[in-house]
C-alpha cells in the first residue's frame, strides 16, 4: 500500500471535545491509512486539501505533537488535570507509521512523567498499541478501548480495507485485560446486515467477552451521502452478497431492530453497553455532530 505521508508542524493539540466521556482530544495525525469505507472521519480532508474521495491515500502527521502537547498539558491548572484526554477523535494514533514517529507514545509518556491524575482514554485498532503497554499501565486512570466490528476477517477486510484484522484486535483486548488494564470494545459502526445473521452479533459479543472485557460502546453505521457512496462502492467490489441487507439500513424500523438485539444480547454475556444505549447518528444527529466540533 502506498500512502502520501506529509510532515507538518501543527498549531495546537489538545483541543476541547463533547465526546461522551471526554474532555479533550488530541489527534497527532490527520488523515488514517487504514482506510475504512465506513469512516465518518474522511470530512477531515478539507482540513488540508484533500477531496473526500482519496479517504485512506494520504496521512500528514504532525511532528512536533509531542513538544506542543507538553506544553499545553503544562498550562493545565490543578482542578483541569482532572479532565479526562481521549486518543484520538478522528484518526488512529497507532497505525503504521506511528512505528517511525512515535508520536502516541510521546503523548503517552508526558502524561506518565507528570503523573496527569485524569482519565485518558485510549481507541485503536492496531495490535501496535501494545508496544505502549508499560506507559500505559503507568498511568493512575488509563482506559484501553479496540474497535471490533466483525469477528469474520473476509468482512473486516472488506469494510477495513488496510486495518489490522479483527481476530488481531480481539488479542489486543486479551494483552490489556491480561495487564488488568481496563478496556472497551467499541462496536462502530454496528453492520446492518447483523439484523438479519443474529448469530453473527453473538458470536462478536461471545469473542469480545471471552477476553474478559466488560464494557462495549455500540454505534448505528453513519449513512451520510458522502459515506454512502464509498461504502456502496465496496460492498459490490468485496461483498457484494451484503448488498441487500443495507437498502434499508437508514431506516428506523432497522435501527430499531438492530438496538433491540444488541440490548437483549449483550447482557447474556456479561457486557454493559456504555452510556446505556445504542448511538444513533440519526436519532441524534444534533448530538453525533456536536461531538467531534
Amino acid at each position: 500500500m502506498n500512502i502520501k505521508i506529509v510532515e507538518t508542524t501543527a498549531k495546537s493539540i489538545i483541543s476541547a471535545s463533547k465526546i461522551p466521556d471526554a474532555d479533550y482530544v488530541v489527534n497527532p495525525y490527520t488523515g488514517c491509512s487504514f482506510a475504512c469505507s465506513y469512516c465518518y472521519a474522511s470530512f477531515m480532508g478539507r482540513f488540508v486539501g484533500e477531496p473526500i474521495e482519496t479517504w485512506g491515500s494520504y496521512l500528514y502527521v504532525k511532528t512536533n505533537a509531542v513538544e506542543l502537547f507538553e506544553r499545553e498539558l503544562a498550562r493545565f491548572s490543578t482542578a483541569r488535570r482532572k479532565s479526562s484526554i481521549f486518543l484520538s477523535s478522528v484518526t488512529d494514533a497507532w497505525q503504521g507509521p506511528e512505528k517511525k514517529y512515535r508520536l502516541a507514545r510521546g503523548i503517552l509518556q508526558v502524561l506518565s512523567k507528570t503523573r496527569y491524575p485524569g482519565p485518558v482514554s485510549i481507541l485503536t485498532k492496531s495490535p501496535l498499541v501494545q508496544d505502549d503497554l508499560a506507559t500505559i499501565a503507568s498511568l493512575p486512570a488509563p482506559d484501553v478501548g479496540v474497535t471490533i466490528t466483525s469477528t469474520d476477517d473476509a468482512i473486516s477486510r472488506a469494510f477495513e480495507v488496510h486495518a489490522p484484522s479483527a481476530s488481531s484486535r480481539i488479542e489486543v483486548l486479551r494483552t490489556f485485560n491480561n495487564a488488568e488494564i481496563p478496556t472497551y470494545a467499541f462496536i462502530g459502526p454496528l453492520f446492518p446486515h447483523f439484523r438479519f445473521l443474529p448469530n453473527k452479533l453473538e458470536e462478536l459479543f461471545s469473542r469480545i467477552a471471552e477476553t474478559g472485557t466488560k464494557r462495549i460502546y455500540v454505534e448505528q453505521i453513519n449513512l451520510s451521502a458522502y459515506i454512502r457512496k464509498r461504502l456502496d462502492t465496496a460492498m459490490r467490489e468485496s461483498a457484494p452478497d451484503l448488498v441487500a441487507a443495507y437498502t434499508s439500513a437508514d431506516e428506523a424500523e432497522h435501527r430499531r431492530a438492530l438496538e433491540e438485539m444488541v440490548q437483549s444480547m449483550a447482557p447474556r454475556h456479561g457486557l454493559t453497553i456504555r452510556r446505556s444505549t445504542v448511538i444513533d447518528h440519526r436519532r441524534d444527529a444534533k448530538a453525533i455532530k456536536d461531538l467531534f466540533q
